[in-house]
Protein backbone atom coordinates (compact mmCIF):
# COMPACT_ATOMS: atom_id res chain seq x y z
CA UNK A 1 0.00 0.00 0.00
CA UNK A 2 1.25 3.45 -1.01
CA UNK A 3 -0.25 6.19 1.98
CA UNK A 4 -0.02 10.12 0.96
CA UNK A 5 1.02 12.86 4.21
CA UNK A 6 0.18 16.64 3.36
CA UNK A 7 0.57 19.45 5.73
CA UNK A 8 -1.80 22.55 5.03
CA UNK A 9 -3.02 26.00 6.17
CA UNK A 10 -0.59 27.79 9.03
CA UNK A 11 2.23 25.86 10.25
CA UNK A 12 2.97 25.27 13.95
CA UNK A 13 4.96 22.72 16.33
CA UNK A 14 3.91 19.67 15.74
CA UNK A 15 3.90 18.77 12.89
CA UNK A 16 6.86 16.97 12.22
CA UNK A 17 6.02 14.64 15.20
CA UNK A 18 2.59 13.86 13.17
CA UNK A 19 4.65 13.03 10.18
CA UNK A 20 7.43 10.73 11.83
CA UNK A 21 4.81 8.72 13.65
CA UNK A 22 2.97 8.48 10.29
CA UNK A 23 6.28 7.12 8.82
CA UNK A 24 7.59 4.46 11.07
CA UNK A 25 4.55 2.95 11.60
CA UNK A 26 3.17 2.72 8.21
CA UNK A 27 6.61 1.80 7.71
CA UNK A 28 7.13 -0.32 10.35
CA UNK A 29 3.83 -1.96 11.31
CA UNK A 30 2.40 -2.21 7.73
CA UNK A 31 5.60 -1.92 5.24
CA UNK A 32 3.78 0.66 3.42
CA UNK A 33 5.76 3.30 1.04
CA UNK A 34 4.59 6.60 2.17
CA UNK A 35 4.92 9.79 -0.15
CA UNK A 36 4.87 13.44 1.03
CA UNK A 37 3.32 16.21 -1.05
CA UNK A 38 4.93 19.11 -1.14
CA UNK A 39 3.18 22.43 0.16
CA UNK A 40 -0.25 21.58 1.37
CA UNK A 41 -2.87 20.72 -0.89
CA UNK A 42 -0.74 22.25 -3.75
CA UNK A 43 1.87 19.00 -3.95
CA UNK A 44 -1.28 16.93 -5.20
CA UNK A 45 -2.57 19.10 -7.56
CA UNK A 46 1.09 19.44 -8.82
CA UNK A 47 2.46 16.30 -8.32
CA UNK A 48 4.72 17.51 -6.54
CA UNK A 49 5.61 14.49 -3.86
CA UNK A 50 8.87 12.60 -2.78
CA UNK A 51 9.02 9.57 -0.62
CA UNK A 52 9.31 9.61 2.77
CA UNK A 53 11.48 6.51 4.97
CA UNK A 54 12.85 6.10 8.06
CA UNK A 55 15.98 8.09 7.52
CA UNK A 56 14.32 11.13 6.55
CA UNK A 57 12.00 11.32 10.02
CA UNK A 58 14.98 10.48 12.52
CA UNK A 59 15.87 13.45 14.12
CA UNK A 60 12.85 15.67 13.05
CA UNK A 61 10.36 15.08 16.45
CA UNK A 62 11.88 18.33 17.49
CA UNK A 63 11.86 20.78 14.52
CA UNK A 64 9.17 23.28 14.53
CA UNK A 65 6.97 24.09 11.24
CA UNK A 66 6.98 20.90 8.47
CA UNK A 67 9.43 19.16 6.12
CA UNK A 68 6.68 19.05 3.63
CA UNK A 69 5.81 22.55 3.36
CA UNK A 70 2.63 24.13 3.61
CA UNK A 71 0.43 26.68 1.75
CA UNK A 72 -3.18 27.81 1.86
CA UNK A 73 -4.00 26.10 -1.57
CA UNK A 74 -7.66 25.29 -1.93
CA UNK A 75 -8.25 23.09 -4.97
CA UNK A 76 -11.95 23.86 -4.86
CA UNK A 77 -11.12 27.53 -7.02
CA UNK A 78 -8.70 25.67 -9.00
CA UNK A 79 -10.19 24.63 -12.35
CA UNK A 80 -10.90 21.09 -12.11
CA UNK A 81 -8.99 20.77 -9.03
CA UNK A 82 -10.35 17.30 -7.59
CA UNK A 83 -10.12 15.50 -10.49
CA UNK A 84 -6.66 16.75 -11.31
CA UNK A 85 -5.81 15.28 -7.51
CA UNK A 86 -7.55 12.24 -8.35
CA UNK A 87 -5.34 11.56 -11.18
CA UNK A 88 -2.04 12.56 -9.54
CA UNK A 89 -2.96 9.60 -7.02
CA UNK A 90 -3.82 7.27 -9.57
CA UNK A 91 -0.33 8.25 -11.41
CA UNK A 92 1.59 8.01 -8.71
CA UNK A 93 -0.16 4.69 -6.78
CA UNK A 94 -1.25 6.49 -3.90
CA UNK A 95 -3.68 4.52 -2.06
CA UNK A 96 -5.24 6.91 0.51
CA UNK A 97 -4.28 10.43 2.27
CA UNK A 98 -3.51 11.55 5.75
CA UNK A 99 -4.29 15.23 5.79
CA UNK A 100 -2.49 17.31 8.46
CA UNK A 101 -4.30 20.47 9.09
CA UNK A 102 -7.02 23.22 10.75
CA UNK A 103 -10.47 24.13 9.08
CA UNK A 104 -9.74 24.96 5.84
CA UNK A 105 -7.81 22.34 4.99
CA UNK A 106 -10.01 19.59 7.04
CA UNK A 107 -12.44 20.96 5.10
CA UNK A 108 -11.43 20.34 1.55
CA UNK A 109 -10.24 16.88 3.22
CA UNK A 110 -14.03 16.29 4.10
CA UNK A 111 -15.18 17.34 0.61
CA UNK A 112 -12.71 15.01 -1.16
CA UNK A 113 -13.97 12.23 0.48
CA UNK A 114 -17.38 12.85 -0.49
CA UNK A 115 -15.87 12.93 -4.00
CA UNK A 116 -14.80 9.35 -3.71
CA UNK A 117 -11.22 10.12 -2.44
CA UNK A 118 -9.86 8.14 0.86
CA UNK A 119 -8.87 10.60 3.22
CA UNK A 120 -8.14 10.62 6.96
CA UNK A 121 -7.92 14.09 9.09
CA UNK A 122 -5.35 15.07 11.95
CA UNK A 123 -6.18 18.28 13.27
CA UNK A 124 -3.52 21.00 13.44
CA UNK A 125 -4.59 24.64 14.72
CA UNK A 126 -2.42 26.87 17.24
CA UNK A 127 -6.06 28.57 17.87
CA UNK A 128 -7.20 25.44 19.29
CA UNK A 129 -10.71 26.05 17.43
CA UNK A 130 -11.54 22.85 15.41
CA UNK A 131 -14.75 21.02 16.72
CA UNK A 132 -15.06 17.36 18.00
CA UNK A 133 -11.43 17.52 19.43
CA UNK A 134 -10.89 18.51 23.10
CA UNK A 135 -7.27 20.03 21.75
CA UNK A 136 -5.39 20.54 18.69
CA UNK A 137 -1.59 19.98 19.13
CA UNK A 138 0.46 23.65 18.34
CA UNK A 139 -2.44 25.24 20.70
CA UNK A 140 -0.32 24.44 23.58
CA UNK A 141 3.06 25.35 22.18
CA UNK A 142 1.71 28.36 21.04
CA UNK A 143 0.18 29.55 24.78
CA UNK A 144 3.41 28.77 26.44
CA UNK A 145 5.22 31.03 23.87
CA UNK A 146 2.65 33.75 24.50
CA UNK A 147 2.73 33.65 28.25
CA UNK A 148 6.78 33.98 28.31
CA UNK A 149 6.50 36.98 26.51
CA UNK A 150 3.89 38.35 29.02
CA UNK A 151 6.44 37.57 31.47
CA UNK A 152 8.68 38.81 30.07
CA UNK A 153 6.94 42.02 29.37
CA UNK A 154 5.97 42.62 32.65
CA UNK A 155 9.33 43.36 34.14
CA UNK A 156 9.84 46.33 31.18
CA UNK A 157 5.95 47.69 31.89
CA UNK A 158 6.29 47.80 35.75
CA UNK A 159 10.01 49.36 35.22
CA UNK A 160 8.33 52.46 33.23
CA UNK A 161 5.54 52.45 34.76
CA UNK A 162 3.78 51.92 31.25
CA UNK A 163 0.41 49.70 29.68
CA UNK A 164 1.47 46.69 27.37
CA UNK A 165 -1.19 45.59 25.34
CA UNK A 166 -0.27 42.35 23.55
CA UNK A 167 -1.87 40.96 20.54
CA UNK A 168 -1.85 37.31 20.10
CA UNK A 169 -3.36 35.24 17.54
CA UNK A 170 -6.83 34.16 17.23
CA UNK A 171 -9.56 35.16 14.45
CA UNK A 172 -12.51 33.71 15.81
CA UNK A 173 -10.94 32.02 18.62
CA UNK A 174 -9.85 33.55 22.01
CA UNK A 175 -8.11 30.72 23.03
CA UNK A 176 -5.06 31.56 23.24
CA UNK A 177 -5.92 34.97 24.42
CA UNK A 178 -7.43 33.01 27.17
CA UNK A 179 -4.97 30.88 28.61
CA UNK A 180 -1.85 32.97 28.12
CA UNK A 181 -3.58 35.71 29.85
CA UNK A 182 -4.65 33.74 32.55
CA UNK A 183 -1.40 31.82 33.32
CA UNK A 184 0.60 35.18 32.81
CA UNK A 185 -1.90 37.07 35.26
CA UNK A 186 -2.84 39.66 32.47
CA UNK A 187 -5.51 42.42 34.05
CA UNK A 188 -7.52 42.27 30.75
CA UNK A 189 -8.43 39.77 28.33
CA UNK A 190 -10.50 40.45 25.19
CA UNK A 191 -11.48 37.52 23.01
CA UNK A 192 -13.29 37.23 19.73
CA UNK A 193 -16.47 36.01 21.55
CA UNK A 194 -17.45 39.37 23.02
CA UNK A 195 -16.91 42.32 22.23
CA UNK A 196 -15.42 44.59 24.89
CA UNK A 197 -16.47 47.88 26.02
CA UNK A 198 -13.60 50.44 26.02
CA UNK A 199 -14.56 52.30 28.85
CA UNK A 200 -14.35 49.14 31.43
CA UNK A 201 -10.90 48.32 29.94
CA UNK A 202 -9.49 52.31 30.41
CA UNK A 203 -11.40 51.87 34.36
CA UNK A 204 -9.62 48.55 34.78
CA UNK A 205 -6.01 50.35 33.54
CA UNK A 206 -6.51 53.39 35.60
CA UNK A 207 -7.56 50.66 38.43
CA UNK A 208 -4.06 48.88 38.19
CA UNK A 209 -1.93 52.48 37.68
CA UNK A 210 -3.99 53.72 41.20
CA UNK A 211 -2.30 50.69 43.26
CA UNK A 212 0.64 51.73 41.49
CA UNK A 213 1.08 48.69 39.15
CA UNK A 214 1.31 48.60 35.19
CA UNK A 215 -1.23 46.96 33.14
CA UNK A 216 -1.19 44.01 31.02
CA UNK A 217 -3.83 43.85 28.46
CA UNK A 218 -3.83 40.54 26.51
CA UNK A 219 -5.91 40.92 23.03
CA UNK A 220 -6.68 38.26 20.20
CA UNK A 221 -6.55 39.65 16.71
CA UNK A 222 -10.05 39.33 16.28
CA UNK A 223 -11.48 41.12 19.31
CA UNK A 224 -13.83 43.66 18.45
CA UNK A 225 -14.51 47.00 20.57
CA UNK A 226 -18.52 47.31 20.74
CA UNK A 227 -20.43 48.66 17.78
CA UNK A 228 -16.42 48.16 15.83
CA UNK A 229 -15.00 46.23 13.05
CA UNK A 230 -12.32 43.86 12.74
CA UNK A 231 -8.87 45.60 12.42
CA UNK A 232 -7.72 44.58 9.23
CA UNK A 233 -3.55 44.34 7.78
CA UNK A 234 -4.28 43.57 4.30
CA UNK A 235 -7.60 43.95 2.76
CA UNK A 236 -6.39 40.80 0.55
CA UNK A 237 -7.97 37.53 0.94
CA UNK A 238 -6.28 33.92 0.73
CA UNK A 239 -7.95 31.12 -1.14
CA UNK A 240 -10.47 30.56 1.35
CA UNK A 241 -11.96 33.91 1.90
CA UNK A 242 -9.52 34.64 5.23
CA UNK A 243 -8.54 38.71 5.23
CA UNK A 244 -5.20 38.84 7.28
CA UNK A 245 -5.93 40.54 10.40
CA UNK A 246 -3.73 42.24 12.93
CA UNK A 247 -3.62 46.35 14.64
CA UNK A 248 -5.94 46.03 17.83
CA UNK A 249 -3.27 45.92 19.92
CA UNK A 250 -1.92 49.33 18.49
CA UNK A 251 -5.53 50.75 18.27
CA UNK A 252 -6.18 49.61 21.73
CA UNK A 253 -2.62 50.71 23.21
CA UNK A 254 -3.13 54.35 21.62
CA UNK A 255 -6.92 55.02 23.09
CA UNK A 256 -5.75 54.31 26.37
CA UNK A 257 -2.63 56.52 26.59
CA UNK A 258 -4.99 58.84 24.89
CA UNK A 259 -7.92 58.15 27.69
CA UNK A 260 -5.38 57.86 30.67
CA UNK A 261 -2.71 60.30 29.71
CA UNK A 262 -0.43 56.89 30.84
CA UNK A 263 2.08 55.68 28.03
CA UNK A 264 1.39 53.13 26.86
CA UNK A 265 3.11 50.63 24.39
CA UNK A 266 1.75 47.81 22.00
CA UNK A 267 3.52 44.41 20.90
CA UNK A 268 2.75 42.01 18.45
CA UNK A 269 3.41 38.50 18.48
CA UNK A 270 2.07 37.41 15.27
CA UNK A 271 4.22 34.49 13.99
CA UNK A 272 6.21 33.76 17.29
CA UNK A 273 3.83 32.02 18.15
CA UNK A 274 4.30 29.56 15.44
CA UNK A 275 7.77 28.76 15.57
CA UNK A 276 9.90 26.85 17.09
CA UNK A 277 10.38 23.79 19.26
CA UNK A 278 7.14 21.72 20.31
CA UNK A 279 6.42 21.37 24.09
CA UNK A 280 6.54 17.68 25.18
CA UNK A 281 2.41 18.03 25.35
CA UNK A 282 2.40 18.56 21.81
CA UNK A 283 5.29 16.29 20.85
CA UNK A 284 3.18 13.42 22.75
CA UNK A 285 -0.38 14.54 21.04
CA UNK A 286 0.81 14.87 17.95
CA UNK A 287 2.58 11.43 17.66
CA UNK A 288 -0.40 10.20 18.75
CA UNK A 289 -2.74 11.38 16.39
CA UNK A 290 -0.54 10.22 14.12
CA UNK A 291 -0.43 6.59 15.28
CA UNK A 292 -4.13 6.82 15.13
CA UNK A 293 -3.99 8.01 11.96
CA UNK A 294 -1.95 4.90 10.59
CA UNK A 295 -4.67 3.01 12.23
CA UNK A 296 -7.94 4.83 10.14
CA UNK A 297 -6.14 4.24 6.75
CA UNK A 298 -5.24 0.40 7.63
CA UNK A 299 -9.26 0.21 9.15
CA UNK A 300 -10.05 1.68 5.49
CA UNK A 301 -12.32 3.56 7.71
CA UNK A 302 -11.81 7.30 5.23
CA UNK A 303 -13.66 10.30 5.87
CA UNK A 304 -12.46 10.64 9.49
CA UNK A 305 -10.61 12.74 11.44
CA UNK A 306 -8.40 11.34 14.71
CA UNK A 307 -9.41 13.43 17.95
CA UNK A 308 -8.51 13.99 21.61
CA UNK A 309 -11.68 12.70 23.88
CA UNK A 310 -10.72 13.22 27.55
CA UNK A 311 -7.52 11.33 27.35
CA UNK A 312 -8.49 9.03 24.39
CA UNK A 313 -8.00 9.24 20.73
CA UNK A 314 -11.35 8.51 19.14
CA UNK A 315 -12.75 9.14 15.53
CA UNK A 316 -15.16 11.20 14.84
CA UNK A 317 -16.49 12.66 10.97
CA UNK A 318 -14.80 15.14 9.04
CA UNK A 319 -18.23 16.39 8.56
CA UNK A 320 -18.38 16.78 12.24
CA UNK A 321 -15.16 17.94 12.96
CA UNK A 322 -15.13 21.08 10.74
CA UNK A 323 -19.52 21.90 10.98
CA UNK A 324 -18.23 24.43 13.21
CA UNK A 325 -15.58 26.53 14.97
CA UNK A 326 -14.99 25.85 18.85
CA UNK A 327 -14.77 29.25 20.58
CA UNK A 328 -14.64 30.03 24.06
CA UNK A 329 -17.69 29.54 26.12
CA UNK A 330 -18.97 32.83 27.50
CA UNK A 331 -18.90 31.29 30.75
CA UNK A 332 -15.36 30.10 30.63
CA UNK A 333 -14.50 33.71 29.86
CA UNK A 334 -16.44 35.11 32.89
CA UNK A 335 -14.88 32.98 35.11
CA UNK A 336 -11.56 35.05 34.62
CA UNK A 337 -13.08 38.28 34.67
CA UNK A 338 -12.40 38.27 38.87
CA UNK A 339 -8.98 38.74 37.87
CA UNK A 340 -9.07 41.58 35.64
CA UNK A 341 -8.45 44.94 37.26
Amino acid sequence: MRVGVLTGGGDCPGLNAVIRAVVRKGVETHGWDVVGFRNGWKGPLEGDSKPIGLDDVEDILTRGGTILGSSRTNPYQVDNGPERIRQVLAEQGVDALIAIGGEDTLGVAKRLTDDGIGVVGVPKTIDNDLGATDYTFGFDTAVHIATEAIDRLRTTAESHHRALVVEVMGRHAGWIALHSGLAGGANVILVPEREFSVPKVIEWVRRRFERQYAPIIVVAEGALPEGGAEVLASGEKDAFGHVRLGGVGTWLAEEIAAQTGEESRAVVLGHTQRGGTPTAYDRVLATRFGLHAVDAVADGDFGVMVALRGTDIVRVKLAEATAELKTVPLHRYAEAEVFFG
